[in-house]
């Protein structure tokens, strides 16, 4: 790995970008509010913040309240329900993903003494928003060594929610580490364009399983590609996703990316409890404890899981990175050369599949 590059990640790993203070002084009390997608009974991602904020909760006891609105779509819906919120006496809005970037941003700068905090996003465009973000690939490349020694059909798959970069990032870090352990492997990609449909997310699990895909990872919401490879009584395996998903252990799911939201609801609601707050872009990692990897169940050798903890806890320490050439794109052309580690911001804007992944990006 070239050093240059290895300083640069390692500094990127834990940086939190600080811009402009928008809070002066502290207060005795927060309301703070959170718009999610999905309901909190998910068992995934909406799950996983709504546990956050109440660990939140938990730590501030009655210094902090906590409401939310549960299902709120990416539409026109979502600025009149953080409408809602700034008019009703909320300090700090958390808007929960990325399609509700646009609408963070309009209602703030209606309302420049509330905070607003968007997760997955990158729009900042009045010093009272705020945005936060997770290295879900870190955990992607995880699964994906996982996935390419247990494959028996050397195909593995990935049910995609949107072409966005966050999870072009995730499908390129998934296959370049199945890749690594396994040049055979193959990657089935089925784009569900949607955050949370268990009926969408089972038929595309269906498919996959049909076409002989024996390792499914998902980046949607719900537990529905569990409980279809469940169905096949152990031929197929995949991984919890936003949460642990420990209901389905030891099998199929081997193990989980885990969005451990917590501490930063916590730390971000107790700095406008004390007067730091500042307006800031945040993206942790396995390092910083943000994502967890969820235990790796008996099912998988005890040779493989040595070699994923080892690969986790590289991640985590800077030593490396999910994406480390040789590497090209899709067309062949070169994208870090061998031993090259990827800058943070290709990832941050990744808008390319990896050479040996099949099909088009939908545009």
């Amino acid at each position: 790995m070239k050093l240059r590059h290895l300083k640069a990640f390692i500094a990127a790993a834990f940086v939190v970008t600080v811009a402009v203070p928008v809070a002066a002084q502290g207060l005795d009390k927060v309301k703070a509010c959170f718009i999610y997608l999905g309901p909190i009974a998910d068992g995934g991602w909406t799950y996983q913040h709504h546990r956050g904020a109440e660990a939140a909760k938990a730590g501030l006891g009655n210094r902090v309240e906590i409401v939310w609105k549960e299902n709120v779509s990416e539409d026109a819906s979502a600025e009149v329900a953080i409408e809602e919120f700034a008019n009703s006496g909320c300090d700090i809005v958390f808007t929960t993903s990325f399609g509700f970037m646009d609408a963070t941003n309009a209602v703030a700068g209606r309302h420049p003494d509330v905070k607003f905090e968007h997760a997955t996003g990158f729009k900042r465009e009045f010093p009272n928003v705020s945005t936060y973000n997770a290295r879900f690939y870190e955990g992607r490349a995880v699964q994906g060594l996982i996935a390419g020694r247990m494959t028996r059909t050397n195909k593995i798959g990935y049910i995609a929610s949107f072409p966005i970069p966050e999870v072009l990032a995730g499908i390129n870090a998934y296959y370049a580490n199945a890749k690594k352990v396994n040049p055979d492997v193959e990657l089935t990609v089925i784009w569900a364009f949607t955050w949370f449909d268990p009926e969408t997310e089972r038929q595309a699990a269906k498919a996959m399983i049909e076409a002989g895909v024996d390792v499914i990872a998902a980046h949607t919401d719900s537990t529905s590609t569990l409980e279809e490879a469940a169905k096949t009584g152990g031929a197929v395996i995949g991984f919890g996703q936003a949460s642990d998903m420990t209901e389905f252990k030891p099998s199929p799911r081997v193990s989980a990316i885990i969005n451990n939201w917590g501490p930063y609801y916590f730390r971000r609601i107790s700095e406008l409890l004390n007067g730091t707050y500042q307006q800031a872009d945040s993206e942790e990692g396995i390092g910083s404890g943000v994502v967890l990897i969820g235990q790796i169940t008996e099912e998988v050798p005890n040779s493989v899981k040595a070699e994923a903890e080892a690969l986790r806890d590289a991640i985590g320490a800077g030593t490396t990175s999910p994406f480390v050439g040789p590497l090209n794109k899709q067309d062949g052309t070169p994208w870090l050369a061998d031993g090259e580690v990827a800058p943070i911001g290709d990832i941050l804007g990744m808008n390319f599949y990896l050479e040996g992944i099949e099909g088009e990006i939908p545009q």
